[in-house]
C-alpha cells in the first residue's frame, strides 16, 4: 500500500508538472501572438503614416511645379481697334460728314466775306477753294487716325503676353485700316496742295 501511495503521489506530481508546463507553453504562445499582433499593427500604422506623408509631398511638388495660370488677354480690344481703323480709313476717302459740314461752312464764309465786285478768281478761291481745302484737311485727319490705330493694333502683341499669337482676322482688318489710311492721307495731301482736282483757271 505504501508503494502504491508513493507511486500515486509521483504520478500526481508528474501530472501537475505537465499541466504547469502546458499552461506555461500556452502563456508563452499567447504572449508571442500578442507581440506579433502589436508588431503588425505598428507596421500597418507606420505604412499608413508613410503613405500619407508621401501623398502630401507629391501634392506639394505638384503645386510648386504647376503655378496658377495667368489670365490671358481675350483680344477683344485688338479686334475692336482693327475695325475702328478700317472704318476711319473708309471715312478718310470721302471726308465724312464732318468734312462735308466744314466745307459748306467755309463756302458760306467765303460768300459772306467776298464782295460782288471782287474778281472771279478771288470769288472762286474764297467760295470753292477754301471749302475744298477744308474737306481735304478733315479727310487727312481721318486717314492719319486710321493709320495710327492700325499700327498700334499690329504692334500690340509685341508688348503683350509672349507666345500668344494674334487672331488672323484681327491682323487682316488692321492691315486694311493701315492701307486705307495711307491711301486717304495721300489723297488728302494731293487735294490740299491742288495737285489733284485743282481750281479752274480764270485767265
Amino acid at each position: 500500500m505504501a508503494t502504491k501511495t508513493v507511486e500515486g503521489a509521483e504520478a500526481g506530481t508528474e501530472a501537475q508538472g505537465d499541466e504547469t508546463a502546458v499552461e506555461a507553453a500556452t502563456t508563452e504562445e499567447q504572449a508571442g501572438r500578442a507581440e506579433v499582433l502589436e508588431d503588425g499593427s505598428g507596421r500597418a500604422d507606420a505604412v499608413e503614416e508613410g503613405a500619407v506623408e508621401e501623398a502630401a509631398s507629391v501634392e506639394e511638388a505638384a503645386g510648386e511645379q504647376e503655378p496658377a495660370p495667368d489670365k490671358a488677354p481675350s483680344g477683344v480690344g485688338q479686334g475692336a481697334g482693327a475695325v475702328v481703323s478700317a472704318a476711319l480709313g473708309l471715312v478718310s476717302l470721302s471726308g465724312g460728314w464732318i468734312g462735308t459740314v466744314a466745307g459748306a461752312r467755309e463756302q458760306l464764309i467765303g460768300q459772306l466775306r467776298t464782295s460782288s465786285t471782287a474778281s472771279v478768281a478771288t470769288q472762286i478761291k474764297a467760295v470753292y477753294g477754301n471749302a475744298w481745302h477744308s474737306t481735304a484737311l478733315w479727310a487727312g485727319l481721318f486717314a492719319l487716325a486710321a493709320l495710327l490705330t492700325g499700327v498700334v493694333v499690329l504692334a500690340r502683341p509685341a508688348f503683350g503676353a509672349p507666345g500668344r499669337p494674334q487672331a488672323p482676322w484681327t491682323r487682316s482688318v488692321a492691315w486694311a485700316g493701315v492701307s486705307l489710311g495711307v491711301v486717304g492721307l495721300l489723297l488728302a495731301v494731293l487735294k490740299y496742295s491742288d495737285a489733284l482736282l485743282a481750281l479752274p483757271s480764270t485767265g
